[in-house]
């Protein structure tokens, strides 16, 4: 496990900014920021700050993890061209995070053994990106797969326990805090450690259109 130590790891996936640094002994430093559209100017400023609160140098760190997606479009391009620089000047490994599951994995930590519930964000006005887990301890069990589904699909889970930013509950989490990509990274990530990071892509599930406007 030291290889991976000390941990970098960023959270760009929706409108929470954060980064995280993670230590061998679980003692870890993270900062964020919940503002919409600040990410490309945030990021760099919080690695900073981090870098002074922790006493680690950008030197030290051993591998950088990353959210993954599904999550919005230019968030997870900020965080994943962030950190392709950041390791090939490094010259250290990338640990591809799954958003959801890590959301899933900071979510079960709070809730009872053996609750059933859902994360759906918005991926259009029709469509959210989608994901049925089960708590098992405070670890999860991803029951199912990550998909696409209408928004008509969802409304008929409205008396079930959903988090995301479709979520009735004005105060649900929506992405996993730049702490929880770290530890997710540190307990399940040592097998997916990556240096050939050319044609690494975020997952978007669903390829993005672009559509013409005529005015004829």
């Amino acid at each position: 496990m030291s290889e991976i130590f000390p941990l970098l790891a960023l959270e760009t996936s929706e409108k929470t900014c954060g980064v995280c640094i993670m230590l061998e002994n679980n003692e870890y430093y993270f900062v964020e920021t919940n503002q919409s559209h600040s990410h490309s100017e945030k990021l760099f400023e919080q690695i900073e700050i981090i870098q002074q609160h922790s006493g680690i140098d950008l030197s030290q760190i051993k591998s950088v993890a990353v959210s993954m997606g599904p999550g919005s479009f230019t968030g997870l391009r900020i965080g994943l061209s962030a950190v392709k620089g950041l390791v090939t000047g490094l010259r250290i490994p990338i640990i591809p995070v799954p958003t959801f599951e890590a959301l899933a994995y900071q979510i079960s930590s709070f809730l009872p053994d053996k609750t059933e519930f859902y994360i759906a964000n918005r991926a259009n006005k029709d469509e959210c990106y989608f994901a049925k887990f089960f708590v098992n301890g405070i670890n999860y069990i991803f029951d199912g797969e990550l998909k696409l589904i209408s928004q008509s699909e969802l409304n008929k889970l409205e008396d079930s326990l959903i988090f995301g930013n479709l979520s009735k509950n004005l105060k649900t989490i929506s992405s996993p805090s730049a702490e929880y990509v770290a530890k997710w990274a540190s307990n399940f990530g040592i097998e997916k450690l990556l240096t050939d990071i050319d044609f690494l892509e975020p997952n978007y599930i669903k390829d993005f259109i672009v559509k013409e406007t005529r005015n004829d």
